[in-house]
Parts: structure tokens; C-alpha cells; sequence
């Protein structure tokens, strides 16, 4: 070639003439790889999809089914004699020695088309009962917080395995490309007790990790560009730092790549997720029913509100505690009306009025809400007014997401002590979760120490009565 002829030709360019079109090949599957590099790219399920995200309530501490929603005559009946034996011998943390039988205070009345037994503790919730799949057969493994805290969201009583969300996540990647696709926002003041290691990814790459929020008015800081940089500047330190690291990426670093997926999530959300904070662009009647200023309701209101939000904006999975140290949470051993109708307070109304908002915006058939705690309360009184921990019977309740509305599965014997017809696991909330969202429980797996592992641990049965 002449030195006055100038080369216009790219590498592209070569190598799809060379070898007799191989090269073209090549240029293509770099490009195909490019392309899907981000693996937090939105997938297709494998089933058919009845949901695309998930909201968790998750009231810390385990909440009473005896003052909810599961009625038992025969309680108030026996109210302060010994448990008779014919119900068995159950496995207590706190209580020793002879137990006696509390009823409870609270009322149950039926409500809806259904006709689904609430108590007076929830008249807001009472309301959306012909939304609502209430399960009162559910079990779990553990009596203490932890390990049932554990086994609530990762499937095992035991750290060190993948939380739901970050299943789900891996399973079918996130739907917005400015916000985390898995978020969890928790109580003010404190962690749960089994702590954060709950919502985490474990062994299932970095990526799949949650993004916790801070609880109050500011759950991400730093949200704002820094003074005197634009948008524009801050792309383009973001695009240099990428640059800089392409021999790393080339590398397959999983925990590099998502730290660098962090940083693009980061500057996108400095411009766009602002918006989505800023419940004051709500409509007053919207936070009016929500419960966002009045001083019970207003922390959990807003929250709520927020998680509305984020899923509307292709968030896919999003934990909502309710309940952290101490106090704060449902576990009542001492006092089981003051716990509960302290907790209620807070919680009934913003939860209908999620359950309603996503309703009347069209997104409650896309969402599946899910309510419940690490286990229930006992029928037996601890220290005269409270109840203990209780994993052999408690209630659970769905809405959403394909799932039935305005029925109940399941029973628990007459003084709510052992789940007797139905019973269903915490692995079938799991796997009825992932089939709602088009995931099946044994393709969803990962390999970890030579071992396919999966959320619902050796296997889950999909609860039929309510979807």
C-alpha cells in the first residue's frame, strides 16, 4: 500500500472479510457477549408469569394468628386451665413447666363478599379481604428468632445461604436500569434480630446482593451531584474508571463486575431516582391513605407508599419490615394487647392502603404482596398476659400476583396450637412465590461446593388453593 494512501479500514472491517467470513463470526459473538454482559438485564421466566415483583411485610418478631386472623371459640372457652394433653407437647422457648390456656380480647367478625374472619385489631386490613389468600396451616423448623428469621427468607435456620430476593433476582434479573432491583427498607432504629445477613446474597455472585435503605426521609444519601459537578462531568468520570478497568472485565471478575454495575446503578440513580423519594409529588388523598402524617402511621405509611413506587418503577423485589429491637417488634411475651394493638396501630392502615393504591393503579395483578412473620404466638399465656414463640401453627396471607382472593387454606387445630389440615411449610411460601413469578424451584439453582442449591432446600410444594 502506498504511504499516500490512507488505511480506512477498521479491525471490524478486517476481520469480517478474513477467513472467508469467520472473522464476522467472531465480531458477533463479542458483540452478543457485550450485550449481555449486565446480568441484572431482565430475563424470561421459565412458567407463566402471573407476577413481576414482590412487596414482603415482614412483621419481625412473629405476630399472633390468635388476634388476627385465625379465631378459635374453644380458647376463650378454656381461657386460664392447663393445655389439655390430647393437643400434644409443644416445643416452647420461654414458657416452662404447666402452661395456662389465654384467650384472647380481641373480636372477630366476618368481612367482604367472602366473608373471611378479621379481628377488630385490623379493621383496615378487614377491608381488603376479598384480595387476600389468608394461609392458616403454616410451619417453620425453629422456635428462636434467628434461626426462624433465616428460614423465612433464605429457606434454611442456618446463615450463609441466598435470601429470596436475591433468588428471585438471579432468576429474573431487574425490569428498571436506574433503580436496585431488589430493595429492603427497614424499621427505624435497629436491624432484625438474625441482622442483614438475612436479605443477603450469600454465595450467589455480588450483583444479586440488596440494597438496604436507611430508614427516615432520607433512605439514600448522597443522592445529589456534588457541588459544582454536572451530570454530564460525573458521566464522564464513570466512563473513564470503566476504561481504565476493560482488562479487568475481561478478566471475569464476578465481584469487579459488580462493583462497576454499582457504580453506573449509582450515577443513575443521582438522575433519576430522586423523583422516586419525593412522596410529596403524591397526590394528598393518596398519602391520606397511606396514613403519611399522622404521627402513628406516618414512618410505615410512607414506606409503604415508597415501596408502591419503586415497584411501579420495575423494582422486582422489595422487603418491608415492620418490627426491629426490642420493643419496636411483634414479639409479645409480656403483654400480647399492648404489643399488639401497639403494632396494629402502626401497620393496618398503610398496609390497606398499599393493598388499595396498588389496586386502583392496576398493579396489584402484577404484584404479589406477601404479610407474615418468622412464626406465630402460642395458645398457652406466658407470665400471666404475654404469648411465646410458636413455628407449628400461624397464619400467613398473600394478595396479589395472581394469587386468589377472599379465601382461606389450611386450619390449625381448636386452640391454634398445630397446623391439622393443610399444613404448609415456609418452602411452600417460597415455591408458591417463584411459581407466581414464572420460576420453578428445581431449575432455579446454583452450584455451590459441588452441590445444586436452591431456596426451597430439598422441595416445596406450590399451595393450589390459593392460586
Amino acid at each position: 500500500m502506498s504511504e499516500h494512501v490512507k488505511c480506512t479500514r477498521n479491525r471490524r472491517e478486517f476481520l469480517t472479510d478474513a477467513f472467508a467470513g469467520f472473522g464476522a463470526l467472531a465480531v458477533a459473538a463479542m458483540d452478543a457477549r457485550a450485550a449481555t454482559r449486565n446480568p441484572l438485564a431482565a430475563k424470561p421466566p421459565e412458567l407463566e408469569a402471573k407476577a413481576k415483583s414482590v412487596i414482603v411485610l415482614f412483621m419481625a418478631g412473629g405476630p399472633s394468628h390468635l388476634e388476627t386472623f385465625d379465631p378459635k371459640p374453644l380458647l376463650n372457652k378454656l381461657n386460664g386451665q392447663p393445655m389439655p394433653a390430647s393437643f400434644g407437647s409443644p416445643k416452647r422457648q420461654f414458657i416452662k413447666g404447666t402452661a395456662r390456656l389465654l384467650g384472647t380480647k380481641r373480636t372477630f367478625s366476618q368481612h367482604g363478599k367472602s366473608g373471611l374472619w378479621v379481628s377488630d385489631l385490623l379493621p383496615h386490613t378487614a377491608e381488603c379481604v376479598d384480595d387476600l389468600a389468608v394461609i392458616r396451616s403454616c410451619q417453620a423448623d425453629a422456635v428462636v428468632h434467628s434461626a426462624a428469621q433465616y428460614q423465612f427468607f433464605t429457606g434454611r435456620i442456618l446463615p450463609g445461604f441466598p435470601s429470596m430476593g436475591s433468588w428471585v433476582l438471579y432468576g429474573l434479573g431487574s425490569e428498571s436500569d436506574s433503580l436496585p432491583g431488589y430493595v429492603v427498607i427497614p424499621e427505624p432504629g435497629g436491624t432484625i434480630e438474625a441482622g442483614q445477613p438475612v436479605y443477603a446474597n450469600a454465595f450467589l455472585p455480588s450483583v444479586y446482593q440488596p440494597t438496604i435503605f436507611r430508614p427516615g426521609r432520607k433512605p439514600v444519601l448522597n443522592l445529589e451531584m456534588p457541588a459544582g459537578v454536572t451530570a454530564v462531568e460525573r458521566r464522564r468520570t464513570i466512563d473513564l474508571v470503566r476504561q481504565l478497568d476493560q482488562a479487568r472485565m475481561a478478566a471475569n471478575d464476578e465481584e469487579f463486575e459488580a462493583r462497576m454495575n454499582t457504580y453506573d446503578l449509582a450515577f443513575k440513580m443521582q438522575t433519576e431516582a430522586p423523583a422516586i423519594f419525593d412522596i410529596s409529588q403524591e397526590p394528598e388523598h393518596v398519602q391520606r391513605m397511606y396514613g403519611v402524617g399522622d404521627r402513628i402511621t406516618d414512618d410505615f405509611g410512607r414506606r409503604c407508599l415508597l415501596a408502591r413506587r419503586l415497584v411501579e418503577k420495575g423494582v422486582r423485589f422489595v422487603v418491608l419490615v415492620s418490627g426491629g429491637p426490642a420493643i419496636s417488634q411483634w414479639d409479645a411475651h409480656e403483654d400480647i394487647e399492648e404489643n399488639h394493638l401497639r403494632m396494629a396501630a402502626k401497620t393496618d392502615k398503610p398496609v390497606a392502603g398499599l393493598l388499595k393504591d396498588l389496586k386502583q393503579r392496576g398493579l396489584l395483578n402484577s404484584t404479589l404482596v406477601v404479610w407474615g412473620g418468622e412464626f406465630g404466638r402460642t395458645p398457652e399465656a406466658e407470665g400471666g398476659k404475654g404469648r411465646d414463640h410458636n413455628p407449628t401453627g400461624f397464619t400467613t396471607w398473600m394478595a396479589g400476583g395472581g394469587v386468589k382472593g377472599g379465601v382461606a387454606v389450611g386450619e390449625t387445630d381448636d386452640i391454634g396450637l398445630n397446623a391439622v389440615r393443610e399444613p404448609h411449610h415456609l418452602r411452600d411460601i417460597h415455591t408458591t412465590v417463584l411459581n407466581q413469578l414464572g420460576l420453578e424451584q428445581n431449575s432455579l439453582s446454583y452450584l455451590h461446593q459441588g452441590r445444586k442449591e436452591r431456596l426451597t432446600e430439598v422441595v416445596g410444594e406450590v399451595i393450589r388453593g390459593i392460586v
